[in-house]
């Protein structure tokens, strides 16, 4: 019996990655017969990565609550009720200390989060301390502080930051569904500035705040046509929070949720994708089935910012029985 015809305008298997994808193209990967679909992304994940390797990052929320943004997926917004007090921002050698004991536990990657709109010039000097110190420990360092300008990310990248986290969330015409106190292009001009710093993109999105197929394929297609492809690209299915206006949104499919894994890989082939949040509530079989559609990365620690994460011996299990080991730091950076 011979394989499925696929649509022979869309090219799957280039010798580098496309920026010229449409969104009929994007949203056309979706509707390729499931097992069909994680084949071909599994082709070209092994194209670029070793499929027995994936990426450890651990995440700390440095500064916690009372964000002026109103995403309607968030604990953190002040806008909403849900029981997340605000902090002030964690001292530097507290975050090290922290940082020490992501290094013992495996991870290779950590990531500072802060729970503001936009970095202030008055918090660079502390973060970029923070950054140094955790580089020092022979960690790969990230950050998400909000929107940044131009010369804020270049004193982060002087301060030895290697990735910026700014994801674009969803799709452009489902944005202002989910937030509307900052817009799309905002978002577009931090990962400008990024870039331009030398900083390397961590940029995805979350599924399952209500939006259609063709609004992830609008997510997809929007971080495909970037400059650049981000060099980390989290898919998070969406952990509703009491209090906020998702909070009581219905869960996705998890072959929908696999087919999202897939997709982007397809599009981003050299992306580090990473299976994000939602993994607690995820089965086993769910989550060996996004690594084999090509997801590469995870989040390990017991907690992200102020959601739930897989216990260090769940995923050490999980990881050990599916044959995966920590990815090189060659491999890593790419």
């Amino acid at each position: 019996m011979n394989a499925p015809v696929l649509n022979a305008a869309i090219r799957l298997d280039p010798a580098e990655p496309r920026h010229d994808w449409t969104l009929d193209e994007v949203e056309a990967l979706f509707d390729i017969p499931f097992t069909e679909l994680v084949f071909r992304a599994a082709e070209i994940h092994r194209r670029w990565f070793d499929p027995t390797e994936v990426q450890l990052s651990q995440l700390l929320s440095v500064k916690t609550g009372g964000c002026a943004e109103n995403c309607g997926y968030c604990s953190q917004s002040a806008a909403f009720e849900t029981g997340v007090p605000a902090s002030k921002l964690m001292e530097v050698q507290n975050v090290i200390v922290q940082a020490m004991e992501a290094k013992a536990g495996g991870a290779q990657r950590f990531c500072m989060g802060a729970a503001w709109r936009d970095l202030k010039d008055r918090d660079l000097p502390k973060v970029s301390a923070m950054i140094a110190g955790v580089k020092a420990l022979g960690l790969e360092t990230c950050a998400t502080l909000g929107m940044l300008t131009p010369h804020q990310a270049t004193a982060l990248k002087d301060a030895g930051l290697d990735y910026y986290n700014h994801n674009l969330d969803t799709g452009p015409d489902y944005y202002d569904k989910v937030v509307t106190t900052r817009t799309y292009q905002d978002r577009l001009d931090t990962l400008e500035a990024v870039r331009d710093a030398g900083i390397s993109t961590c940029c995805g999105g979350i599924v399952g705040m209500g939006e259609t197929r063709r609004d992830r394929a609008g997510l997809l297609h929007q971080l495909a046509t970037l400059p650049a492809h981000p060099d980390s690209l989290p898919i998070n299915d969406l952990i509703p929070i009491p209090g906020t206006p998702l909070g009581d949104a219905p869960p996705v499919d998890g072959l929908e949720f696999v087919r999202m894994i897939a997709v982007a890989r397809l599009v981003c082939p050299k992306s580090v994708v990473r299976l994000s949040a939602g993994r607690e509530t995820m089965s086993r079989e769910l989550q060996a089935l996004a690594f084999m559609a090509g997801a590469n990365s995870i989040f390990v620690g017991s907690k992200l910012l102020t959601a739930g994460n897989p216990e260090k011996s769940t995923d050490e299990l999980l990881l050990a029985d599916l044959g995966m080991r920590p990815m090189t730091m060659a491999s890593a950076t790419l």
